[in-house]
C-alpha cells in the first residue's frame, strides 16, 4: 500500500530568489508554515529579520509573517527533513556555450536526497529541459533505497513568475504540474491547491517541462518576428509602431507583440535553449527557435547602428560621443537585468569609443565581466550635453516629456515618445530617431 504524502504543515522552498520568496509568502498567506532553504547567509538572514529582497514582496508582509512564526529560513540544508513538501527553486541558467547548466539543481536534489524520508514530496519548479526530473532527480532519490510513489512523491511543476505584473502573481497563476506516478499527481495537486487558485494536472512531469518550454518559446518566435518586421520596416522607410498598432485591431487571429532592444530576463532568452538542446540530443535541429534566437540577438546591434545614424546624420561619429543610455533593466519598472539587452547595445557603443553614461533608479549600479558601472543622476544638464539620449527601457517613472524636450538627440527603442513627437507634428520615428537627426 503506498503512503499518505505527510499532514506535516511545513512546506520547504529551497531557493529564494524571485521564484522561492514568494511562494514561501503564499505558503503564509494560506496559514501554512514556509521553511525556506538558501546558500546565501545574507539573503536568509534579511529575510529572517523581516527584510524583502525581491521586488514584489514587500518587507512589512515578511515581517509580518515572521511575527506569526509562519516563514523561516536557513541554510541548514539537514531540516529538509522537517519538511512534508519541498519545492526546488533553484537557477537553470545556460553555460557560455549555450548549454543548460543543471549544477543548481543537481545540488538542491543532493541535499534533498541526504534529508529524504518516508512521505515527503518533493516538487522541481526550475524551468529545466524535458526528462530533468525522471532522469537526474529520481535516481537520486530512489538511490536512497525509498520508492517513489510509494515512499515519497515527486512532481514538475514549473514556476511562471513575471517580475513586476500587478495582476498576475504566484496565487493566481494557473499552475501545472506533473507526477513520476498517480500517486505522486495526487499529492502535488493537493499540496498546491491549499495556497494556489488554479492547478492544472497534466499526465508526466515531460509534459509538464515541456509545456514551460512552449510558452517561452511562443513568446521569444513572436518577438522575433516582430522584431524582424521591424527590421524590415526599416528598409521600407515604414513606421513599424503603426504597423504593429494597426495590425492589433484585428479582433481575431493577431496577438499584439511590440519591437524592442532585445530579448532580457531569465526566462524567454534562455528557456528555448533548453528545448533546442535537448533536440540536439535527439538529432533534430529546432529551426524556428534557433532563427528567433539569432534575430532577437542582432537587436542590441540594430538599436547602436540607430544611434550611429542619429549621430552622423549631424556629421558626427560614435567615436568621441557621449551617450546617455536609460534604462538597464531588462524591462520596465524593476530592478532585474538577467539577460539585459542594455547592456549589449553599451558594449558595442563603448566599444566603438563612445562615452557611454546611463540611468536607472532601479539599478543604481551593476558588474559586467569585471568592470563597474555606475549610474549618473537625471538631470538637465545630463539630457542636455549628450551628444544623443537612448531610451532603452522604458520605466514608468521617466518623464518622458522632459527627456524629450532636453535631449538633443533621442533615440528610442520603446516608442515611450513617439505619442509626443506625433502630437508636436514631427516626423515619425522611422529609424526610432525620434528628435534631433530627422529635423525635429
Amino acid at each position: 500500500m503506498s503512503r499518505s504524502p505527510t499532514s506535516a504543515p511545513t512546506f520547504g522552498v529551497v531557493g529564494l530568489g524571485y521564484v522561492g520568496l514568494p511562494l514561501c509568502v503564499e505558503v503564509g498567506r494560506s496559514g501554512g508554515r514556509a521553511l525556506g532553504f538558501d546558500v546565501v547567509p545574507a539573503v536568509v538572514g534579511g529575510v529572517n529579520a523581516g527584510e524583502s529582497h525581491i521586488q514584489d514582496i514587500s518587507s512589512d508582509e515578511v515581517k509580518e509573517l515572521r511575527k506569526k512564526g509562519l516563514l523561516e529560513a536557513t541554510v541548514d540544508m539537514s531540516r529538509l527533513a522537517e519538511c512534508g513538501t519541498i519545492s526546488i527553486c533553484v537557477p537553470t541558467p545556460l553555460s557560455k556555450t549555450r548549454d543548460p547548466d543543471i549544477s543548481y539543481v543537481l545540488s538542491a536534489g543532493q541535499a534533498v536526497a541526504a534529508a529524504l524520508r518516508p512521505g515527503q514530496l518533493v516538487v522541481l519548479e526550475s524551468t529545466t529541459y524535458p526528462g530533468t526530473t525522471r532522469e537526474v532527480l529520481l535516481p537520486l532519490f530512489e538511490a536512497t533505497g525509498l520508492k517513489v510513489g510509494k515512499d515519497f512523491f515527486l512532481c514538475f511543476s514549473p514556476e511562471r513568475v513575471d517580475p513586476g505584473n500587478p495582476v498576475w502573481n504566484t496565487h493566481n497563476t494557473p499552475k501545472v504540474i506533473g507526477g513520476i506516478t498517480p500517486a505522486c499527481l495526487t499529492a502535488g495537486v493537493a499540496a498546491y491547491r491549499r495556497f494556489i487558485e488554479t492547478v492544472v494536472p497534466v499526465s508526466s512531469p515531460e509534459v509538464a517541462e515541456t509545456v514551460k518550454l512552449l510558452e517561452n518559446t511562443f513568446r521569444a518566435v513572436n518577438i522575433g518576428l516582430v522584431n524582424e518586421t521591424a527590421q524590415i520596416a526599416d528598409r521600407l522607410g515604414v513606421d513599424i509602431w503603426e504597423v504593429v498598432d494597426a495590425a492589433a485591431t484585428k479582433p481575431f487571429g493577431f496577438m499584439k507583440f511590440t519591437p524592442g532592444p532585445g530579448l532580457g530576463g531569465h526566462c524567454i532568452p534562455v528557456d528555448p535553449q533548453y528545448l533546442s538542446w535537448k533536440m540536439r540530443t535527439l538529432n533534430y535541429k529546432t529551426r524556428f527557435i534557433d532563427l528567433a534566437s539569432e534575430v532577437n540577438a542582432e537587436m542590441p546591434r540594430f538599436v547602436a547602428g540607430k544611434v550611429r545614424t542619429a549621430l552622423n546624420a549631424v556629421h558626427k561619429s560614435v567615436n568621441g560621443s557621449k551617450i546617455l543610455v536609460l534604462g538597464v533593466a531588462y524591462k520596465r519598472d524593476i530592478e532585474d537585468m538577467r539577460e539585459s539587452p542594455a547592456v549589449d547595445v553599451m558594449k558595442v557603443l563603448d566599444l566603438e569609443g563612445a562615452e557611454v553614461l546611463y540611468h536607472d533608479p532601479y539599478v543604481p549600479s551593476f558588474e559586467e565581466e569585471g568592470r563597474t558601472w555606475v549610474g549618473v543622476e537625471l538631470t538637465d544638464e545630463a539630457l542636455r550635453s549628450a551628444d544623443a539620449v537612448l531610451i532603452v527601457t522604458d520605466h514608468g517613472v521617466f518623464d518622458m516629456e522632459r527627456i524629450f524636450d532636453k535631449a538633443r538627440i533621442l533615440v528610442d527603442s520603446r516608442n515611450a515618445t513617439g505619442g509626443i513627437a506625433k502630437e508636436r507634428g514631427l516626423p515619425p520615428p522611422l529609424h526610432w530617431i525620434v528628435k534631433g537627426a530627422q529635423g525635429a
